[in-house]
C-alpha cells in the first residue's frame, strides 16, 4: 500500500494511529447504548459500518482519504470490545469470567491464524485481477464479511440471560443467583455514579496500564511484517504464514491462563506473569536479530504472553467496576488506553529512524510490557477472605 500510493512511514503511522482517537471518542457513549438498546442492536450497527468502512479502504488514494477512513474505522468499531466484556458480565460470573473472555478472544487469535496466510494468499496472487492491487482485494474480502456477521449476531444473540429459550426457568433462575450474589476476585469499587467513578485515581491507572499493554500490543501488530522481512523473509505467502505462527501461541496462552486464574481466583499475579512472559520473549528477539529461528521463536514467547494479558485484565477490571458504574467504568478506561496506539506506533517509528535498527523499539516494548504487570500489582489488591466463597467455586 505504501508502494503504491507513494505513503511514506510517517503518514503509515500516523495514519495507523488516528484510528484510536475515533475509538476513543465513541467508546464510552457506544458502552452506554449497549446497555440501553441491547448487544443485538449494537453489535448489528457496530458490525455493518465496520466492514463498509473495511472495504472501503482499497479505495483510498490519499493520504488524507487514508487518515479520514481510518478514523472513521475506529469511531465505528469503537465499544466492540469493551461492549462484548460488558455483555459477558451479564451471563458469567466472576469466578467464571476470565476463562469466558479467553474464549471470546480466541476468535481474535483464529482470526491472526487466518489473515496471515489469507492475506499473504491475497496480496500475492491476487495482485492485478480486475485492475486491483494485491493490498485493495484483501480490504474488500476481508472487510466485508463483517457486515453479514452483524447481522447474523442481531438475529441469534439474546441480550440477556431472561430472554435465552435454550435455558428452562429454572435454569434462568440459578444463574440469576449466581449473578445477583456474585463474588469476587479483586476488590471491588464503590462507585455509585460516574461522578465518583471519575474521581477515583486507580480508574486511571488502570487506564495507564491498559495504555502500556495496546502500546505493545498494536506497535509490534503493525510492525511484526517488517520485523519477519528484516529477519530475510521475502516471499509474502510464507511471510504470511510466519506471521501466523505467533496467534497459535496466544489462542492456546489465552486459554490455559484463564482457566488458572479462574482456578485459583487469582488474577494480579497471572497478569503479571503474563507481561514477564511477553517481555522475555521481546529480549529474545533482541538477542536472535539476523537470525529467523531464533527471532521467530521469540515472538511466539512474546504473543504468547501478551494475548493472554489481555483476558486477565478485564476479568480483574469488570470484579473492580461495581455493576452500577460497569458500562461507563469499562469504556472509560478501554478508551483512554486506546490512547497509547494513537502515538506509540509514531514514537516507535522515529525510534528506529534515530537509531538506525529495530532493537530501541524492541526495548521500549520490553519495558513497557513490564510496567504494565507491575502497575496492576500495584493498584489492584485481592478480594477479602470472605470475598470468595462457595458460590465462586459452584
Amino acid at each position: 500500500m505504501e508502494k503504491t500510493l507513494s505513503f511514506s512511514d510517517a503518514a503509515y503511522a500516523f495514519g495507523a494511529g488516528i484510528f484510536f482517537v475515533g475509538y476513543f471518542i465513541f467508546e464510552v457513549p457506544s458502552n452506554l447504548l449497549l446497555e440501553k438498546m441491547g448487544a443485538r442492536k449494537t453489535l448489528l450497527r457496530i458490525l455493518f459500518l465496520w466492514g463498509l468502512a473495511a472495504a472501503g479502504m482499497a479505495f483510498v488514494k490519499t493520504p488524507m482519504q487514508f487518515y479520514v477512513l481510518r478514523f472513521l474505522l475506529g469511531a465505528f468499531e469503537a465499544g466492540f470490545f469493551p461492549g462484548v466484556i460488558l455483555y459477558l458480565t451479564y451471563w458469567y460470573p466472576s469466578a467464571r469470567r476470565a476463562k469466558a473472555i479467553a474464549i471470546f478472544m480466541t476468535g481474535a487469535a483464529l482470526g491472526k491464524l487466518m489473515a496471515g496466510p489469507m492475506s499473504g494468499g491475497i496480496m500475492q496472487y491476487m495482485e492485478g485481477w480486475h485492475g486491483l492491487h494485491g493490498w485493495q482485494w484483501l480490504f474488500i474480502v476481508e472487510g466485508l464479511p463483517a457486515c453479514i456477521l452483524g447481522l447474523v449476531a442481531f438475529f441469534t444473540l439474546k441480550d440477556r440471560p431472561e430472554d435465552a429459550d435454550w435455558l428452562s426457568p429454572e435454569q434462568k433462575r440459578s444463574l440469576r443467583s449466581h449473578l445477583d450474589n456474585d463474588t469476587q476476585v479483586v476488590a471491588t469499587a464503590s462507585h455509585a455514579s460516574a461522578w465518583s467513578l471519575l474521581r477515583d485515581p486507580k480508574v486511571f491507572t488502570m487506564a495507564l496500564v491498559y495504555c502500556l499493554q495496546l502500546s505493545v500490543v498494536y506497535t509490534v501488530l503493525f510492525w511484526t511484517p517488517t520485523l519477519v522481512r528484516s529477519w530475510g523473509v521475502q516471499n509474502l505467502f510464507f511471510l504470511g504464514i510466519l506471521t501466523a505462527l505467533p496467534a497459535a501461541c496466544g489462542l492456546i496462552g489465552m486459554v490455559l491462563f484463564g482457566r488458572s486464574s479462574d482456578k485459583h481466583l487469582e488474577r494480579r499475579w497471572h497478569y503479571f506473569a503474563t507481561c514477564a512472559i511477553s517481555a522475555a520473549g521481546t529480549a529474545v528477539m533482541i538477542w536472535g536479530q539476523g537470525n529467523l529461528v531464533v527471532s521467530l521463536a521469540g515472538l511466539m514467547v512474546y504473543q504468547l504472553g501478551m494475548s493472554s494479558a489481555t483476558p486477565l485484565f478485564f476479568a480483574a477490571l469488570s470484579e473492580y467496576m461495581p455493576k452500577k458504574t460497569a458500562a461507563a467504568g469499562i469504556g472509560l478506561v478501554s478508551s483512554l488506553g486506546n490512547l497509547g496506539p494513537a502515538f506509540m506506533p509514531s514514537i516507535r517509528n522515529w525510534l528506529s529512524e534515530m537509531t538506525g535498527g529495530q532493537t530501541a523499539g524492541l526495548y521500549l516494548m520490553m519495558g513497557l510490557a513490564l510496567a504494565a504487570g507491575v502497575l496492576l500489582i500495584a493498584v489492584i489488591r485481592p478480594a477479602t477472605a470472605g470475598g470468595t466463597g462457595q458460590l465462586a467455586r459452584a
